[in-house]
């Protein structure tokens, strides 16, 4: 089973399941988060567990056990007794989490930039141009999994155990929004070029040059998602009158 393409079938995910020596439910929340991060699985939506069990070829007790995974990543909601919502954060929640995302990335790419080596800027240099081949064809979900790799590369360089787990804690709640933000074309091309800025200034070793644009690139998505927001708004009430 690829990073891209369509998603796998139950018979294929099985399969790719046998042979991988991840434990069950790690393999499932990897399927649940990309299916709440494109859009599968809405925001407010509750997760039927026999649906989502018959689609992964899962029993209920890894499911719940990656739901506790996504839970703590801040995607799902769990309650007593009433299962799995997918989160549906409040524009000001949305708001507030890019803020504190793009401070801790800022930080990360300075304390990256100070002990980074040569072969971890061309791993990253690796990410980049395939995350660039896949937008030039227009591969978002492909595209979006390199693009994450490296900003959790970037925080990984940071070394700082206190500032990665934090991260990690805080980065799925806004997950889908930072996968949304570029479905916009003219955003996806800005992003490119701020990708392009971030590998210039890491391989600089330019640490306030990387936090400053680590820093623009969240406020930058932020923006998109609002506007897209504002826009998904305007045409239900277009649709209404």
């Amino acid at each position: 089973m690829s990073d891209g393409g369509p998603n796998p079938s139950p018979a294929e995910y099985a399969e790719h399941r046998a042979r991988s020596r991840r434990p069950l439910h790690e393999e499932a929340a990897d399927r649940l988060r990309d299916m709440i991060v494109e859009g599968e699985l809405a925001p407010g939506e509750r997760v039927r567990e026999q649906a989502v069990c018959d689609r992964l070829g899962l029993s209920r007790t890894p499911l719940r056990e990656a739901m506790k995974m996504l839970a703590t990543e801040g995607l799902v909601i769990l309650q007593p007794n009433r299962g799995a919502t997918v989160s549906d954060p409040s524009p000001a929640d949305i708001a507030d989490t890019f803020k504190v995302i793009g401070a801790l990335e800022a930080l990360a790419g300075e304390l990256a930039c100070e002990r980074v080596k040569e072969n971890d800027i061309a791993e990253i240099r690796v990410l980049h141009y395939q995350m660039a081949l896949h937008q030039t064809r227009g591969e978002l979900r492909e595209y979006f999994r390199l693009n994450q790799r490296i900003h959790e590369t970037l925080v990984e360089l940071s070394g700082n155990e206190v500032l990665i787990e934090t991260h990690r804690r805080l980065g799925g709640r806004i997950r889908r929004q930072r996968f949304v933000a570029n479905r916009s074309g003219d955003r996806w091309e800005q992003a490119m070029q701020e990708h392009e800025q971030m590998l210039e200034a890491l391989a600089a070793r330019d640490g306030k040059c990387l936090a400053e644009v680590l820093r623009r690139h969240l406020d930058n998505k932020l923006t998109a998602v609002e506007r897209a927001d504002r826009d998904a708004g305007v045409r239900i009430e277009a649709l209404a009158e």
